[in-house]
């Protein structure tokens, strides 16, 4: 529209000369974003990350370097929320995702998920949830928080909704009756943040965003306090959808175990507080699907 534009106001200064363009003459231009077939591109989603989403340019620089090494482009997918990831995953139209334990554990039958990796953090490829509460807040114990303003991450979140509720579930309460109000906020750095700033009275976090936190810029934790750790869960994984083509899989694993032994990929990871992949066990996962059907009996 903006050539047309041009193109008419040059034929408006040309003392009546007229130009005339010929619209059958066009030239295919690609899509944005469209792969050759003979290199069809990666499709990668990070649903769910270990790290805040301020590392997301390190993240980007993962998904790059897997790509560069298996000799494809990489195109990353975002959405909001974790189901939503899940659903195009169980679609197969992504390939690769970092995705939340919870939906990994409770999911893996419905959406055809397969564990690709795990990321080792700390020596541990266990994580837990931080009950967390304003520094300046008397809030002591859960029980303090009854009738206050709660803070969930995401709908699906293991660590930042199940087991907050399974702590409830224990005492026979539901969140939406002892909390005064409950809200989403889409990410632990949210939540933290929101906490941080008295925005509400308390929130259930990843334990690993919160301890990054902790340790690299502690400006928001210290306004914080953790009032109670869950016990250990498996960390949020990376897994392949059904449609990944299984020639591609070992090199996948291949290249992500050994990043930590090469020099760029070390310095990635290092950005990220991940020590190295592993290799990840299904049995890893187990106590999050008991968690999920003790919680679902209590809501019967």
């Amino acid at each position: 529209m903006v050539i047309l534009a041009l193109l008419f106001l040059y034929g408006c200064t040309q003392e009546g000369d007229t130009r005339v363009v010929d619209f059958t003459k066009t030239i295919p231009v690609a899509r944005p974003g469209q792969g050759t077939a003979s290199h069809p591109s990666l499709k990668v989603a990070v649903g769910a990350m270990v790290s805040p989403k301020e590392t997301f340019v390190y993240y980007r620089q993962l998904l790059d370097y897997l790509g560069n090494k298996l000799g494809k482009e990489v195109e990353l997918v975002q959405r909001k929320t974790y189901g939503e990831v899940n659903e195009l995953i169980g679609k197969g139209q992504i390939d690769l995702a970092f995705i939340c334990s919870g939906p990994y554990a409770t999911g893996r039958g419905k959406y055809g998920f397969e564990l690709i990796a795990t990321p080792e953090i700390l020596g541990s490829h266990f994580y837990h949830s931080y009950l967390i509460v304003n520094q300046e807040s008397r809030i002591e114990r859960l029980e303090d928080l009854k009738g206050r303003v709660f803070a969930f991450t995401d709908p699906d979140s293991h660590t930042g909704k199940l087991v907050p509720t399974f702590w409830l579930a224990e005492k026979q309460e539901r969140p939406e009756s002892f909390f005064g109000k409950v809200i989403y906020t889409y990410s632990h750095d949210n939540s933290i943040l929101a906490v941080a700033k008295g925005l509400v009275d308390g929130a259930a976090v990843d334990g690993l965003i919160w301890e990054f936190y902790q340790q690299k810029n502690p400006t928001l934790t210290s306004s914080t306090r953790v009032i109670r750790k869950s016990e250990a869960y498996g960390i949020p994984p990376v897994v392949a959808s059904h449609s990944f083509p299984p020639e591609l899989k070992e090199p996948v694993r291949k290249f992500l175990f050994s990043m930590h032994e090469d020099p760029e990929g070390q310095k990635i990871l290092r950005e990220l507080m991940i020590d190295r992949f592993v290799a990840p066990q299904e049995e890893w996962y187990d106590s999050i699907r008991q968690l999920e059907q003790k919680v679902a009996l209590t809501q019967q």
